[in-house]
């Protein structure tokens, strides 16, 4: 009857640790990997939003040019490649300015 009892009680303590082993994986895939994506994108939206005319910007082709026009309503930015040469880039393409760009190669 004790071999009974002390059997239920350890496969009942193998269930709750490996509901906490699961919970731990869980936090640490949270806090190591979705977390700071979250917080990339924020920062990438919240460049996306702040872009001006004439400002330096690299698109996610790898293209380097100068913002010549944006046009809100539909989301399209002329982007200067060469002088004289403009290009129609999607606002969700244009992921970094130039100058941060520089400032990571030089490291």
């Amino acid at each position: 009857m004790t071999n009974i009892v002390l059997a239920a009680q350890s496969a009942q303590g193998s269930s709750m640790s490996m509901l906490l082993m699961m919970v731990a994986i869980f936090a640490i895939m949270y806090f190591f990997m979705i977390r700071p994506q979250q917080k990339r994108q924020k920062e990438v939206q919240s460049f996306q939003n702040s872009l001006s005319e004439g400002a330096e910007i690299v698109t996610g082709g790898g293209l380097h040019g100068t913002v010549k026009r944006i046009d809100l309503a539909t989301g399209i930015i002329d982007v200067e490649i060469s002088k004289g040469v403009v290009v129609k880039v999607d606002k969700n393409y244009i992921f970094r300015d130039s100058a941060s760009q520089m400032s990571v190669q030089k490291r």
